[in-house]
């Protein structure tokens, strides 16, 4: 991982996450602001995957386990894809709320997989 990316990621799932609430209160479906918001941060841990996989190849080791950091990864991959589907498919305020949700998820899994990457040490 890099220090660096991993803020904008968190930062960038944050505000996604924010935007689609608000916009999922006030009661709007799901429209192209929101599910791009997310998409963005899918967008983001796709980049996030390919770091990780060159990053130990050119001596970034994680501190922590690295099955249980791509574990969180995975999920997360797995969880905009979801939620956008649903969004597509059920197309009521409930979604968009869904997809901050969702947001807010991804900001707070990306958090723990700096702190597994950069401060958890194996035992």
């Amino acid at each position: 991982m890099i220090e660096w990316f991993t803020a904008v990621q968190v930062i960038v799932a944050v505000l996604a996450g924010l935007l689609c609430l608000v916009v999922g209160f006030i009661g709007r479906p799901p429209n192209d602001l929101t599910l791009g918001a997310v998409a963005l941060v899918e967008l983001l841990l796709v980049a996030q995957l390919v770091v990780t996989i060159v990053a130990p190849i050119v001596g970034n080791e994680p501190s922590g386990s690295l099955g249980e950091f791509y574990i969180y990864l995975i999920s997360a991959l797995l969880l905009p894809a979801a939620g956008g589907f649903w969004a597509l498919i059920e197309r009521t305020r409930w979604s968009t709320v869904v997809l901050g949700v969702v947001g807010l998820a991804i900001a707070v899994m990306t958090y723990r997989m700096g702190q597994i990457w950069f401060v958890q040490g194996t035992p």
